[in-house]
């Protein structure tokens, strides 16, 4: 069962979410929190597998409710930011944040129930609108701050791999990408899915999922969304 904490100063949206959410036979809502200090609280008691975050709240907002739930080493919880407002500063505050996910309020039941498992499962999940927002943030970031090395990523010395947004470029990595991570990679900052990675690169979803969890290893990366977020700002895709 994948356990779910809501967080949300309106009771009636928390109702809607548990009454979707109850819906699905692997999906269980174990607690909820109307501020976000109430959410801290609660995520280290009920110790849930994904939380859905509000911004705007009395008490602690959503985003440093996230702050402190992620750097809590006792919580594994992945949370998806759900708000009404589409705004840059919440969106890059709550990736900065470390949130594994950013939705819009509009988003239909199916959506949410997607996000929820794909958090579970792992994955980061953003929503379609501020996808594009996001990687042409960091891609403009990462090429006007970092310089192009031929094997910061690339397998083969003197080679430079080619990803999403060109040659790749300096790497913090302490341990370098295969080349095949590379292009798994440069795929998920692309916003695929494993299936579409695994068309792509004419290998089985089980391999694809074997490789994004090798690159998160290597990135340090809580999920998908942190490492597109640390990929585009280090030009690694």
């Amino acid at each position: 069962m994948i356990r779910v904490l809501l967080v949300d100063d309106h009771a009636m949206l928390r109702a809607g979410f548990r009454t979707i959410l109850g819906t699905q036979p692997d999906i269980e809502v174990v607690g909820e929190a109307g501020t976000g200090a109430d959410a801290v609280t609660q995520a280290a008691r009920l110790q849930p597998d994904v939380i859905t975050m509000d911004v705007q709240m009395p008490d602690m907002d959503g985003i440093e409710a996230t702050r402190r739930i992620v750097a809590d080493p006792a919580v594994t919880a992945s949370v998806a930011i759900v708000t009404t407002f589409d705004r840059d500063e919440y969106l890059f505050q709550a990736l900065d944040a470390g949130a594994g996910g950013f939705l819009l309020k509009n988003a239909g039941p199916e959506e949410l129930i997607t996000a929820v498992r794909a958090l579970a499962a792992g994955d980061g999940i953003l929503a379609p609108e501020v996808t594009r927002r996001v990687l042409a943030r960091f891609a403009a970031a990462s090429s006007s701050s970092t310089v192009p090395v031929a094997d910061s990523v690339a397998a083969a010395p003197g080679k430079a791999t080619e990803g999403a947004t060109g040659a790749h470029r300096v790497s913090v990595l302490a341990e370098p990408l295969t080349e095949r991570e590379g292009e798994v990679l440069a795929l998920m900052a692309d916003a695929r899915s494993n299936a579409e990675i695994a068309a792509a690169l004419f290998i089985g979803e089980a391999t694809v999922k074997t490789h994004v969890s090798r690159v998160l290893q290597k990135l340090g990366a809580r999920d998908r969304v942190q490492a597109i977020v640390l990929a585009h700002r280090h030009g690694l895709a």
